[in-house]
């Protein structure tokens, strides 16, 4: 169980921007929040002593140039490396160049890797009626990605999950995961797998002591649609899910295996999630209404809804958040939406009463 938060804090939205809108409004949750929790939407704030200015600048912009990719599905991290995944059913690796400006290093799967096993009809599995592809290929869009202890995890529309090592970027493991399409997985920092499908399942993968393949342990069956969004706690005991069906699940485990039940369900949202993240004990989701909310846990275990933040013109479809160094409990939240708009909130919690520094965010 993950530490509680203390029920005299607060939860107040700084400001949020955008490169259209410099004020958003804030509404509160429809669920029903801590009494204590406040809301408040500050006016911009002025130049001062205590205030803090901070400028977004784009620093580089990259595949640009390659229209047949599609859409970018989803963007993680792997050795300096910038590991992308598309529409295309195509995994790129980006390197940063002395000059700062990101270059692309290869395509998953390179081409050593398809050279070194096309010859052999065992290494090709049939993805549609007449149609065969290699093993190691993604035969449809990936949606998912995730990194972890030297092995990059990514997901598909073709309902597989498929497993590379980072050192040499070579497929060493592809399951069929799911009988729908993939559209998430996030990994704990045991190795422990989640893929979430529109299937409406969610399926756990580990892999035994000395083993070379991962197993499956659990199959979770509690959503009523698909489930688009995964995301753990900071220690990887509690896994949160989100799902066209509006809600949020929250599934610990019942003992140290895999067993894992749910203890929580959060609703709020009137329309699917689309994304989640969590940061600092707070966790964020994104919906097709087009809203950001903010859910912390209190010493009573159970999840309010601490502030709504909206402002987008579409579906929120992703998320990202980072907590501030030197800023004791302030997180900055950037939520994207197919409105084309990137936006930066900045929240705090604290006691209530207590001073807050306005930041005016930028893009």
């Amino acid at each position: 169980m993950p530490p509680g938060v203390p029920r005299g804090q607060a939860i107040t939205l700084l400001t949020s921007a955008s490169h259209l809108s410099n004020q958003d409004p804030i509404s509160p949750s429809a669920a029903s929040p801590p009494s204590t929790a406040t809301y408040s939407t500050p006016p911009p704030p002025t130049k001062s002593a205590s205030t803090t200015e901070s400028t977004w600048t784009c620093l580089d912009t990259f595949n640009n140039d390659d229209s047949s990719s599609g859409s970018v599905k989803s963007i993680d991290f792997s050795g300096g490396k910038v590991i992308t995944v598309h529409q295309d059913c195509k995994i790129r690796v980006w390197q940063l160049t002395p000059t700062k400006r990101h270059k692309l290093k290869t395509t998953l799967p390179t081409v050593n890797d398809r050279l070194s096993r096309f010859v052999l009809p065992k290494n090709y599995v049939t993805v549609r009626r007449h149609r065969k592809k290699l093993w190691i290929e993604h035969a449809d869009a990936v949606t998912g990605l995730a990194v972890n202890n030297g092995l990059i995890y990514s997901v598909s529309w073709d309902k597989s999950l498929k497993i590379w090592r980072a050192s040499d970027l070579r497929c060493i493991e592809s399951v069929k995961a799911h009988d729908d399409a993939i559209n998430a997985v996030v990994v704990s920092g045991d190795g422990t797998v989640y893929t979430g499908s529109a299937d409406r399942r969610i399926r756990v993968w580990a892999k035994p002591h000395n083993e070379k393949r991962h197993e499956l342990v659990a199959t979770l069956e509690k959503h009523k649609s698909a489930v688009n969004a995964l995301a753990l706690s900071s220690d990887g005991s509690v896994l949160f899910s989100g799902a066209c069906d509006r809600s949020i699940l929250v599934w610990e485990r019942e003992d140290s295996a895999n067993h894992m039940v749910v203890t929580g369900a959060l609703r709020g949202h009137n329309k699917a999630i689309l994304c989640l993240i969590n940061v600092s004990d707070l966790l964020m989701s994104g919906s097709a209404d087009r809203t950001v909310r903010i859910w912390q846990r209190g010493n009573d275990g159970r999840y309010g809804c601490l502030a709504v933040m909206d402002g987008h013109l579409k579906p929120v479809k992703s998320l990202a958040a980072v907590k501030e160094e030197g800023q004791n409990g302030v997180v900055s939240v950037f939520s994207g939406s197919l409105d084309g708009e990137i936006k930066v909130w900045q929240v705090s919690v604290s006691n209530p009463g207590s001073p807050v520094d306005l930041q005016n965010l930028k893009l």
